[in-house]
């Protein structure tokens, strides 16, 4: 019996159909096949989004609109923690920088450009507290103040410098007490109180640490000041 030529055909058309079924699989046209990159890779080969949350600058959630300066200031947590204060994406103070201390850091920004013009911490536990006024009294119409506090920023607060604060745009500033968190961003010359304030209140009922409030943050986008306004 003769049966070459039935074998030759069949093996001809399993041939074929197993090369379209490779094909279909390597191009993915075939439906219910998947394609080669979802088999090697899984799950991950066919999503290429990023779940995780874009930040922008100095970590918000969001972009500033033009013409605005992007800040974040975190005062100190309890006094282990120091605070942090960053405007567009530069670190201005902060424990890694080995440039915050005990008191109110203070960072003096200018208002135009976002250059930084001079930081320095205040001790208001055992400093002198005469230093902060001479530090603040000279500063020019337009630059912008950034303080946060670490530890204790009012054992030694006095009326003229809660007055300063207060014409710096604070709303708060006469309540600042021992050992409490406070973070404020104001401006020589505002006409209104400062939307940029925290505070809370040192209350042994509340406290999140022993003897001291949570750390409190602020973040946001500072309009830049036009050279008019200088």
């Amino acid at each position: 019996m003769r049966i070459a030529g039935p074998v030759r055909i069949i093996v001809i058309l399993l041939t074929v159909g197993l090369t379209w079924i490779l094909a279909s699989i390597m191009l993915g046209t075939q439906s219910g096949f998947p394609r080669i990159p979802a088999l090697i890779g899984g799950h991950e080969a066919m999503s290429t989004a990023d779940p995780r949350p874009r930040r922008y600058k100095c970590g918000l959630p969001r972009p500033c609109p033009e013409k605005h300066f992007a800040f974040r200031v975190v005062s100190g947590a309890a006094n282990v923690i120091g605070p942090k204060i960053c405007l567009e994406d530069k670190m201005l103070l902060s424990s890694i920088q080995n440039n915050v201390g005990r008191g109110l850091n203070v960072a003096l920004v200018n208002g135009v450009n976002g250059e930084l013009i001079n930081a320095k911490t205040f001790d208001m536990w055992s400093g002198d507290v005469t230093e902060l006024l001479s530090f603040l009294r000279p500063i020019h119409e337009g630059t912008v103040v950034m303080i946060a506090s670490f530890d204790d920023p009012a054992t030694k607060m006095t009326e003229d410098i809660r007055k300063l604060f207060a014409e710096l745009g604070s709303a708060s500033i006469k309540d600042v007490g021992f050992r409490d968190s406070w973070a404020f961003v104001g401006a020589k010359g505002v006409q209104d109180k400062s939307p940029f304030e925290q505070l809370i209140k040192n209350n042994k009922n509340t406290n999140k640490y022993e003897g001291w409030p949570e750390a409190v943050e602020l973040e946001g986008c500072i309009p830049h000041r036009t050279m008019e306004e200088e």
